[in-house]
């Protein structure tokens, strides 16, 4: 069992990054300690263990495994790319060498597009207060508005939904909490830290000011 959010946070180190990042799709790669705050916080709210989690725009899966290591009953990893599912099996090997962790039966991947995705998809149990969703949506760069897309879908699957956005866009996310009768009950700044994995990027490293939220329905 893990014991501490340090503790996560080296291990999530551990796995694997997109072997061929798409740039239009934003696959920059989660870093291990804000995940790890995240997903923290998530476990001390009694959110992940037991619980069945959707890991929205999943990419190599990071949060979602971070899940299974946490305790979480089921993780559905839902990404447009296919490749994906290669890269994820290869993190939840890491997984299991790692923690000697069954996760056989424990997740599933789901490849669509995140605007097509349905209840229906998560094999039409569960209900918007069984499911807990977390995700790192891509920040809009490339395609605006997207992370306002995936933040909706979220909120039409669950009821809480632990999220991250760049901290330049608190207003925005203020008054999508407002319009949409959404909580705000947990909200933390943090530095996201991009390695130079693509040719765009002209920094070894470049750092992002991010903020992690908890909204409830």
């Amino acid at each position: 069992m893990v014991r501490t959010r340090r503790e996560l946070a080296v291990f999530l180190s551990k796995l694997k990054g997109f072997s061929r990042p798409s740039v239009q799709l934003e696959q920059y790669p989660s870093d291990s300690e804000v995940a790890a705050k995240l997903l923290w916080q998530m476990m001390l709210n009694d959110e992940i263990e037991d619980k069945e989690i959707v890991d929205l725009g999943a990419g190599t899966g990071i949060l979602g495994i971070g899940c299974l290591l946490l305790g979480a009953k089921k993780v559905y990893f839902i990404d447009i790319d296919s490749k994906m599912k290669f890269e994820i099996e290869q993190n939840l090997q890491i997984l299991c060498d790692n923690w000697e962790i069954d996760v056989k039966d424990k997740w599933g991947f789901i490849c669509k597009n995140v605007q097509e995705l349905t209840q229906n998809d998560l094999n039409g149990m569960q209900t918007a207060d069984e499911l807990i969703t977390v995700l790192n949506p891509p920040f809009g760069t490339r395609k605006k508005h997207v992370d306002k897309m995936f933040l909706e879908k979220a909120l039409s699957l669950s009821d809480s939904v632990y999220t991250m956005h760049k901290t330049s866009t608190k207003d925005f996310i203020d008054a999508f909490s407002r319009d949409n009768n959404l909580t705000i009950s947990w909200a933390e700044d943090t530095s996201f830290p991009i390695k130079q994995t693509m040719n765009l990027h002209k920094k070894r490293i470049q750092r992002i000011e991010v903020t992690l939220y908890n909204l409830r329905k």
